[in-house]
């Protein structure tokens, strides 16, 4: 998801497209939330471990 986040919002930087860098900011905000918390030793979405 942090991946997904960093390219649409360059994508959206470059072609000037508002959405795209909020859905971008959005997605990159849930990216690092769902990463801290998998780090954190919390299940993410009924995983403990993604492999």
């Amino acid at each position: 998801m942090i991946v997904l986040g960093v390219i649409l919002l360059i994508a959206g930087f470059l072609l000037s497209i508002p959405l795209l860098i909020t859905a971008g900011v959005i997605i990159l905000v849930i990216g690092v939330v769902l990463m801290v918390a998998g780090m954190a030793g919390h299940a993410v979405g009924g995983r403990r471990h993604y492999y």
